[in-house]
């Protein structure tokens, strides 16, 4: 499969996560990504990964930190383990284990991502499982040049942090934008689409612009 038959799939896929459910609540927000990676060899890293996540009164703004040790394998898989801390408004504070690996099958791009949550307001490990599928297509020649790029990124629960909570396909992200090089810095820039899926209830749907920003040690 060629990227220019792969990226009208991730615009149908944005596209289609964009349309409107029977209900749901819909509301702006701001995304900001900042990370910093440090190679440690050839194939092995370490990055912090922050974000903030600014949302529109009554809903809470969420801080996380994460640490992440980085390796790749002799067949370009990226095998990762992580810990972080999330902090959703004032009054909760949450620690993710995490465990992902990322990796490619032609144009298409992978990351398998298993999380256990620890919510200080719930009395239950939490487990869920996040599967994410992209592609970006280079816009110029240049391997520091401007480029395409779309995701689409499913939250199944495996298991709630609250006593009979919900489980199953719990939230969709999506994003769309583009990014590119300068020297050791990676820049994004894109729509970001947060829904948190809900049984028995209106989903909660952000749209938020996304500036990522990755500097490289």
């Amino acid at each position: 499969m060629s990227a220019f038959k792969v990226i009208p799939l991730a615009f149908a896929i944005a596209s289609a996560s964009a349309a409107p459910a029977l209900a749901q609540d819909e509301d702006g927000e701001i995304w900001f990504n900042p990370a910093f990676v440090k190679s440690v060899d050839e194939r092995t890293s370490v990055e912090l990964e922050t974000a903030q996540r600014l949302r529109q009164d009554p809903r809470d703004d969420t801080y996380f930190a994460r640490l992440w040790l980085n390796r790749e394998d002799t067949a370009g898989r990226e095998w990762s383990v992580g810990v972080e801390h999330r902090w959703n408004g004032p009054d909760e504070r949450e620690v993710r284990l995490l465990q992902q690996v990322g990796y490619d099958w032609g144009p298409l791009e992978f990351r398998t991502r298993l999380e256990q949550r620890f919510v200080d307001v719930d009395p239950h490990t939490g487990v869920r499982l996040r599967q994410r599928i992209g592609t970006t297509v280079p816009l110029t020649e240049s391997e520091d040049g401007w480029a395409l790029t779309g995701d689409a990124e499913v939250f199944v629960t495996l298991r709630s942090t609250e006593p009979d909570g919900q489980t199953g396909l719990t939230g969709l992200r999506t994003f769309i934008g583009f990014e590119r090089s300068y020297g050791r810095y990676d820049v994004s820039l894109g729509y970001l689409r947060q829904q948190d899926i809900r049984d028995n209830a209106e989903d909660r749907v952000g749209h938020a612009p996304f500036v990522g920003l990755t500097v490289n040690f």
